[in-house]
């Protein structure tokens, strides 16, 4: 059951959308940003942080460096009081997985250890494959993940090369949908509740088909009712005219 603070409504009021800035930072923002690839979500912060002078500065669901996309950035206390309201919000996401290639990260920051020929695969495996992993999932997290286990970060782990029993955790795939599959590449959308790692999910569908398969692009277009096309940009941030 959710907690009482993600049930919390969030108020239209706070939202700032460009080109709208706040009278008053302390009084509290939530900016949706367009989450470029290649900077971490606190780059993110911290650019915000300098552009407001506000140092209690947070974000609504890490997105990795090697992602892009929409990330909820939460201005001063009576934003951040709302953290939990908007990580409960769901995400959608558009990914590409390269199938019959195999990485320990699951994704392109480690490199690929195995290779499988994928080609026999048809468009129609793929589809009824994917729908095997609709609903409610018991999901292990990467090996490359945030997720602590007896005090430490699982990635710090794995960069020793450990690998360690993970307890899945439940989540919820609500739409998963083939967009294009152009072998080895495989372009898809998916719906899915808070705490969903798709590199996981291109994991779980390579083994699925019998070639492996990681994660080489992924960007975030939704939480809940916000829309990456309607966020900010990190130049229109920062830029004091806009």
């Amino acid at each position: 059951m959710s907690s009482a603070a993600a049930q919390r409504d969030i108020p239209p009021e706070m939202v700032y959308t460009p080109p709208n800035r706040p009278a008053a930072w302390e009084e509290g923002a939530i900016l949706p940003v367009d989450k470029p690839e290649g900077c971490s979500s606190f780059d993110v912060v911290e650019t915000v942080q300098d552009e407001t002078g506000i140092q209690k500065v947070g974000h609504a669901g890490t997105l990795d460096p090697l992602a892009s996309g929409l990330l909820l950035i939460l201005v001063a206390r009576p934003a951040t009081r709302l953290q939990a309201a908007c990580m409960h919000l769901p995400k959608t996401y558009e990914a590409t997985f390269r199938l019959g290639e195999t990485t320990p990260s699951h994704d392109t920051e480690t490199e690929v250890v195995e290779r499988i020929d994928p080609t026999g695969l048809a468009r129609e495996d793929l589809e009824a494959v994917s729908q095997e992993f609709v609903g409610l999932l018991n999901q292990v997290p990467p090996m490359y993940s945030a997720v602590k286990i007896d005090g430490e970060r699982l990635y710090e782990k794995a960069r020793r090369g450990e690998t360690v029993d993970r307890p899945p955790r439940q989540v919820r795939v609500d739409r998963f949908e083939i967009v294009r599959w152009a072998p080895p590449d495989c372009a898809v959308r998916i719906e899915c509740s808070k705490g969903t790692y798709v590199r996981a999910l291109a994991r779980d569908v390579g083994e699925e088909l019998g070639v492996g398969a990681h994660l080489t692009a992924l960007r975030r277009t939704a939480i809940g009712p916000f829309a990456v096309e309607n966020g900010w940009t990190l130049d229109a941030l920062t830029d004091p005219l806009s």
